[in-house]
C-alpha cells in the first residue's frame, strides 16, 4: 500500500467508556447504592448528598441505562403506541400529543403499527410487553377480551374504542354528525351513503349508528357501503357503486376514503359539489388541499393522544379517576359540499 493510501486510511478515535454509578461513587464519596437510591428514587437521602451525586452525575456525563433502571425499579419508563397505519395522516397528531405529554414526566414514547390486522396488532403488541411499562391502542381491530387479556399484564389505554372495564379516549361523534347531516338536510340532500370503514372498526360502526339517527330524524334516507381498507385505494374502487346508489351525498368513514372517492368521480367528470357532495371523517393535515377543498368532520387528535398517555400513566400510578374527558367532534366546512342537484 502506497503513503498516499495509508494517509486515506480514517483514524477512528477511541470512544470513552460510559460512566456507571460507580464513577459517580467515587467522584461523589459515597457508596454505590446510595447513588442507585438518589438516581432511582429521590427523596430517600438526605438533600446535601443527593446534590453531590447529581453534581458529579452531570459532571461525568452519565446516561441512565433504561434496562439497567428496569432491573432495579421495574419499569422502563416506555410506553407502547400501536397504531393501524403510520402512513395515515389521522395518527399524527395523537402520536405528538401522546409523546409530549410522555415527555414531560419523563417517559418515552415507542410507535409501532399493526397494518390493519388483528392478528399483526396481538403479536405487535406481545413483543413490546416485555419492554414498556404500558400500552395504547389507538383504533385497535382486537376482539375485547383480547384487549382485556393484555391490560392484564400492563395498563392499557384503548383511542376511538370503547371495551369494558377498560379506560377508553373516545371522541363524542354525534356531535359532529349532528352538525354534518344538519348541513347536508340545509343544504336539500335528501339521500345520503355512508362509506364505512375496516369490518373490525369500532368507530366505523358507531358512525354509521349515528348518521342514520340524525339523518332520520331530519328525515333523510341512508345506505350503507362496504369498503375493505381505510385507504383512498377503497375510496376510489367504490365509486362506481356511489353513482348507482343514486345518493346526492357522501359520508366516508375518513378522509382518506372521501378524497379517493372524490379524485375518482373528478376524474371521470362527475362534479363535485355539484353533481354529488362528499363529507370525510378526521379532518386530517392536507384535507384543505385538495380542489375543492374537502369538508370534514374533525376531532381534537391531539388531545386525544395526550389524554391516552396519561391515562396510562395514572394506572401505572394507582390513581386512575372515573372522569373521562370531553372531545367534541366538529363540522368543517369546505368546498366539497353544496346544494343538491335538483332530482
Amino acid at each position: 500500500m502506497s503513503d498516499a493510501e495509508h494517509a486515506a486510511v480514517p483514524t477512528v478515535a477511541p470512544r470513552k467508556p460510559a460512566a456507571t454509578i460507580y464513577d459517580i461513587a467515587q467522584l461523589a464519596g459515597v457508596n454505590a447504592s446510595t447513588v442507585s437510591r438518589a438516581l432511582s428514587t429521590p427523596g430517600r437521602i438526605s438533600a446535601k448528598t443527593e446534590q453531590k451525586i447529581h453534581a458529579a452525575a452531570k459532571e461525568l456525563n452519565y446516561r441512565v441505562n433504561p434496562a439497567a433502571r428496569a432491573l432495579l425499579t421495574g419499569r422502563t419508563r416506555t410506553i407502547g403506541l400501536i397504531v393501524a397505519d403510520i402512513t395515515n395522516p389521522v395518527f399524527f397528531d395523537i402520536v405528538r400529543g401522546a409523546e409530549r405529554e410522555a415527555a414531560e414526566q419523563d417517559y418515552t414514547l415507542v410507535l409501532a403499527e399493526f397494518r390493519e390486522s388483528a392478528e399483526m396488532e396481538m403479536l405487535t403488541a406481545r413483543r413490546l410487553m416485555p419492554s414498556v411499562d404500558g400500552l395504547i391502542l389507538a383504533t385497535s381491530r382486537l376482539q375485547p377480551d383480547e384487549i382485556r387479556e393484555l391490560a392484564e399484564e400492563k395498563p392499557v389505554v384503548v383511542i376511538n374504542r370503547e371495551v369494558d372495564h377498560i379506560t377508553a379516549i373516545v371522541a363524542d361523534v354525534d356531535s359532529g354528525v349532528d352538525e354534518a347531516v344538519a348541513h347536508l338536510a340545509s343544504l336539500g340532500h335528501t339521500r345520503i351513503a355512508y362509506v364505512a370503514g375496516p369490518r373490525r372498526s369500532w368507530a366505523s360502526h358507531k358512525r354509521w349508528s349515528s348518521i342514520q339517527q340524525f339523518a332520520g330524524a331530519a328525515g333523510i334516507e341512508t345506505v350503507e357501503m362496504s369498503s375493505d381498507q381505510p385507504s383512498m385505494e377503497a375510496g376510489r374502487a367504490i365509486a362506481d357503486e356511489v353513482l348507482a346508489s343514486g345518493a346526492t351525498a357522501v359520508m366516508a368513514y375518513n378522509d382518506l376514503i372521501a378524497i379517493g372517492l372524490m379524485q375518482t368521480l373528478i376524474a371521470r367528470g362527475v362534479r363535485v359539489p355539484d353533481d354529488i357532495s362528499i363529507i370525510g371523517f378526521d379532518n386530517i393535515f392536507g384535507a384543505d388541499w385538495t380542489t375543492p377543498g374537502l369538508t370534514s368532520v374533525g376531532a381534537p387528535h391531539s388531545e386525544a393522544g395526550k389524554y391516552a398517555a396519561r391515562g396510562v400513566l395514572s394506572l401505572l400510578a394507582g390513581t386512575e379517576s372515573d372522569d373521562r374527558p370531553y372531545l367534541r367532534t366538529s363540522l368543517v366546512i369546505r368546498g366539497s359540499t353544496a346544494q343538491a342537484r335538483p332530482a
